[in-house]
């Protein structure tokens, strides 16, 4: 049967795009995991978002209304790329991902923010220069104790370090996000991220002291992989400080779109050039551009070109590269004139 995106958003299947928009606003909200403890809360608000993904894309909700998740999950029914690529889609499963693009940030609900300066000790520095959201000043509540530090990707090895007391508890982790540009993403930079923490004085009070952390990011990363610090929170008399951690999400690009190592364009062109044939030029991420020649050749509606090598790196392999999806947007016109309608309909056949 596979998934009734209409239903898991409550409408029905003439909802218009700002119903869409009003339905995922508020059930992404209500099922947000750092507002809603219940259980089967954050399988929901996956659900939310991959419905919302699907049915706020015109193109994905055409295929989705014809030939259900399946068909939209198997390139659809006849939906097939020029030279016989799948046009199928995938969805990337990164549902914090979809609501900081709507929202702002990933996590207004966490129970860290110190916006107004009171409570806790400030985590990040209001005047540091890096890419963080709207809700950045996070409180890192009481005091919490030293420990070592260092950073690591959370999926791919782990922190060995000493045996802690038992009458010592840590605190939760402070995750927060940070987004990258495709073009930092293919590269790979450094981040530095200054923070202000609790330190214990030798006369046992507690001193704000400044810190920054950096971020080594490899290129290719994906989004959701997180870049741990171990014992960088507050320090405390009884307890161990929380590990610090970050999240890499995407930050929208007005030309490029990321499948996994894969890139998508969109490509805008009319209905006579998608009939009659025509040649464009592709930006790359490099900045160079590709001459794709269409003449000969019709474009349909979900037509898709593959160029292999120009997407972005393979993490676990960065001398390899994913591939340029070139995608089309057909311009059709408003109206025509009779002229125009009669040399169609006597020329075009009726399949």
């Amino acid at each position: 049967m596979g998934k009734d995106y209409y239903k898991i958003l409550g409408l029905n299947k003439g909802a218009t795009d700002d119903e869409i928009k009003k339905a995922y606003r508020k059930l992404a909200l209500k099922y947000h995991p750092d507002k809603n403890k219940s259980a089967g809360a954050e399988e929901r608000f996956k659900e939310v978002a991959e419905a919302y993904e699907v049915l706020s894309d015109k193109k994905k909700r055409e295929i989705y209304d014809e030939c259900g998740e399946e068909g939209l999950k198997s390139g659809g029914r006849n939906f097939k790329g020029t030279g016989g690529q799948s046009n199928a889609y995938s969805y990337h499963g990164d549902a914090w991902a979809t609501f900081a693009q709507f929202f702002g940030s990933a996590r207004p609900f966490q129970p860290f923010f110190d916006i107004n300066g009171s409570g806790g000790g400030n985590f990040f520095d209001r005047d540091m220069d890096v890419d963080l959201d709207p809700f950045a000043n996070i409180g890192m509540g009481t005091n919490r104790p030293s420990g070592p530090g260092g950073a690591y990707r959370s999926h791919s090895f782990n922190f060995h370090g000493s045996q802690h007391r038992k009458d010592r508890t840590q605190d939760p982790p402070i995750e927060h996000d940070l987004y990258m540009s495709l073009e930092e993403i293919a590269r790979g930079c450094v981040k530095k991220m200054k923070i202000s923490r609790g330190v214990i004085q030798p006369d046992g009070t507690t001193k704000k002291e400044d810190k920054v952390l950096t971020i080594h990011v490899k290129p290719g990363w994906k989004a959701g992989t997180k870049i741990t610090f171990q014992k960088e929170g507050d320090q405390g008399r009884n307890k161990i400080p929380a590990d610090i951690v970050f999240i890499i999400r995407d930050k929208p690009n007005p030309l490029f779109k990321r499948e996994g190592s894969d890139i998508r364009y969109t490509a805008k062109i009319s209905l006579k050039q998608a009939l009659c044939g025509t040649i464009i030029e592709v930006p790359t991420m490099s900045g160079d551009k590709l001459t794709v020649n269409l003449q000969g050749e019709i474009v349909k509606p979900y037509s898709v070109k593959r160029f292999p090598g120009y997407g972005l790196p393979f993490p676990k392999e960065p001398t390899r590269k994913g591939d340029l999806l070139v995608a089309f947007d057909i311009k059709f016109p408003d109206k025509l004139t009779p002229a125009a309608k009669e040399i169609l309909e006597s020329t075009l056949p009726n399949y």
